[in-house]
């Protein structure tokens, strides 16, 4: 079997012992936020000589590079600061003079380094020289592999010692001994792949507080309510934050903070080295001529591109589907708190947090240090305060047949309320649960929490009609402005024995606008109004909507029949009535000059036929001997027929005069119609 020399493992420990001292800096502030970074702020003392080192996983260089800050108290200032580089190993490795591959023995590594002077020490004796060569003596019968290296001595003798004797090897030269050593550091650092340290130099000679700050991304921050309505007072409203610890550090007694708000953020990759392909530069003589290509002008320079528009959020999910899972829980939790016997369902908290304003942002400070280990997490109380709210019920027509339990929340605690779930509690009872977004102080919320079987609701498109409001001409065109009513009636039936206060909401549609009514609030996508309900009743509830829109139609298209309907209509002006009415009767004239224009061309296409048989007959009658009388009688009856076809083709004429006058004195008309 292949023996190879442990003695290189020996001596990358050996080499690797040596390393400069660096101080760490406890955390001593956290501050999460709701985008996925955390700000951090270390501090501690240092020592005299001594370097501030702080250490963060691979992935995290890219904030921390971006966001870093540092401050120094002591008489010093900050010089510089250093970190691991992200370069990869191999481009590392390169720069060396030597390579040391998987499994490598040890007469292989030396067999490259010809010429290097080497210090053999074997017991008390110590080789000294150059190396000539290295090889690797395979096993016999008699005698195991061995490892053996050639030296040319000082005195100028050639030895072979022996590797496996030899108790330590050292290079007699400093540069290629720090080589060695720096190469085999890379090699221990590539194994820790996720562990990347920072170092921060000072020009202080003494003993100083460094103090570093930045952001690096974390677990983002959770927010969770109770919602607990009482007998008699106003409701409570409990708020956690819920925080973990993924950084695998300890966060012994800090100061902690949590921030509500969508804050812009980013990856910027600050930490990968980047390189760049450089030209190769050569003297004119000496470069061989090559064709040239050029290529064509553009006309005019190429625009410049325009800024780019964030993407909008997606919409959140509609909280009619959010909510009805909310129903056989609520049934199920009733009577297990109930059995409980617990009258008062508010938590025993002492809620520390401290709010304030940071612009589009809101800050809640915990008061006590906090600890929270790492791989741990926690709840923090960050609200307990009386709240306005009121109970009430929601429906929409995507509900179906029942409203939902809901409660109109008004954030009048001074505070921004961070966005989250919301486990609501009615008479020392579960309810049901809701979800909510992040509200401003003063600003209000509904949220449904329960589907309420007590109360239902049916919908019935009840009629629809449509008006014509305005008539007006110009130019030829007609343009009606027209009105579509639309009633849509709520009719709710509420079989329980108490007063409820229920909120329809009615979805806008483009172009509706409320008739005769006014919506209790508005929100972006729906009108929502405020019912009234008595014990055991029921209730109609009529939303009347209007779309005006205009149509148009080319007077010259428009028939006597048409205009006579527009006529009958009040809202036509008596200006325009009358301007009507003559276009009316003018087209009245000329569809009865139209109609004696057809007559007459069927009048003159009977008698063109009735010549046709007369002259064919005469034709045929010419061939048979006796029959002169018979046509002299066709004869007359076609000069007849001549006559008529005369006297019809003179009347046509004079109608298509008349045809032509009419249409013109219709086209003046019509142009000068103005109402």
């Amino acid at each position: 079997m292949k023996r190879f020399s442990p003695f290189l493992g020996i001596l990358q420990a050996m080499l690797l012992t040596h390393s400069a001292f660096a101080a760490e800096l406890p955390v001593r502030e956290v501050v999460l936020f709701k985008h996925g970074v955390g700000y951090f702020q270390r501090s501690g003392d240092i020592k005299a000589g001594e370097t501030a080192q702080l250490d963060f996983k691979a992935d995290e260089m890219n904030d921390v590079l971006k966001s870093l800050t540092v401050e120094e108290r002591g008489g010093g200032k900050i010089t510089g600061l250093r970190y691991d580089s992200s370069d990869t190993l191999e481009h590392k490795l390169q720069a060396f003079p030597f390579a040391i591959g998987d499994r490598q023995s040890l007469a292989a590594f030396f067999d490259h380094l010809k010429g290097a002077r080497v210090e053999i020490k074997t017991g008390s004796d110590t080789q000294a020289g150059a190396v000539v060569g290295a090889r690797t003596l395979p096993a016999t019968n008699s005698a195991p592999e061995r490892e053996m290296i050639t030296l040319l001595t000082d005195s100028g003798d050639i030895r072979t010692v022996d590797l496996a004797s030899a108790s330590s090897i050292r290079f007699a030269d400093p540069t290629q001994q720090t080589l060695l050593k720096d190469y085999l550091s890379l090699l221990n650092q590539a194994r820790s792949k996720d562990k990347r340290s920072v170092y921060i130099d000072s020009t202080a000679n003494g003993a100083r507080q460094l103090s570093a700050s930045y952001m690096v991304p974390t677990a983002v921050w959770k927010s969770s309510y109770r919602l607990i309505f009482g007998s008699a007072d106003q409701p409570t409203l409990e708020g956690w934050a819920i925080v973990d610890n993924t950084t695998g550090e300890d966060w012994n007694n800090i100061r902690l903070a949590v921030v509500s708000g969508r804050p812009i953020s980013f990856m910027s990759r600050l930490y990968e080295p980047r390189y760049r392909t450089r030209p190769v530069a050569e003297l004119a003589e000496e470069a061989y001529v090559a064709p040239m290509l050029f290529e064509a002008s553009l006309s005019k320079s190429a625009a410049t591109p325009g800024p780019m528009v964030a993407a909008a959020p997606a919409p959140p999910p509609a909280q009619g589907q959010m909510f009805r899972r909310a129903e056989a829980r609520q049934m199920a939790s009733a009577d297990v708190m109930a059995e409980s016997g617990r009258v008062d369902m508010t938590s025993n908290i002492a809620a520390s947090a401290q709010g304030r304003d940071l612009g589009d942002l809101f800050e809640y400070r915990f008061g006590n240090p906090v600890t929270v280990k790492k791989n741990e997490s926690a709840m923090l109380p960050f609200l307990q305060q009386k709240v306005g709210a009121r109970r009430l019920l929601i429906y929409s027509e995507s509900m179906g047949v029942n409203p939902m339990s809901a409660a109109e929340i008004v954030n009048a605690t001074g505070k921004t309320l961070d966005g989250g779930p919301i486990t609501v509690y009615d008479s020392n009872s579960y309810s049901g649960e809701a979800l909510v977004e992040s509200i401003k102080n003063g600003d209000k919320r509904l949220i449904s929490y329960a589907v309420d079987l007590g109360t239902r609701i049916t919908t019935a498109f009840d009629s629809s009609r449509e008006l014509v409001r305005e008539i007006h001409s110009r130019r030829g065109i007609l343009t009606t402005r027209n009105a579509l009513q639309e009633t849509r009636t709520f009719t709710i039936r509420n079989v329980d024995a108490k007063p409820k206060s229920l909120i329809i909401e009615h979805a806008q549609r483009p172009g509706y606008v409320l008739l005769n009514m006014k919506a209790t609030e508005t929100t972006v996508n729906a009108y929502r109004f405020e019912v009234k309900l008595a014990a055991n009743s029921s209730e109609k509830f009529a939303v009347t909507e209007e779309r005006v829109y205009d149509t148009t139609t080319a007077l010259t298209s428009m028939t006597p029949d048409t205009l006579a309907f527009y006529l009958q209509n009040k809202s036509i002006s008596a200006e325009g009535k009358q301007q009507l009415e003559t276009i009316a009767a003018k087209k009245r004239e000329i569809a009865a000059n139209n109609g004696l224009i057809a007559r007459t061309e069927a009048q003159i296409n009977t008698i063109n036929n009735d010549e046709s048989r007369l002259r064919s007959n005469i034709e045929s009658l010419n061939r048979v001997s006796g029959q002169q009388e018979q046509v002299q009688r066709y004869a007359r009856q076609l000069a007849t027929l001549e006559a008529q076809i005369t006297t019809a083709r003179d009347t046509l004429s004079d109608l298509n005069k008349k045809k032509a006058a009419l249409d013109a004195e219709l086209n003046g008309l019509i142009e000068k119609a103005n109402f």
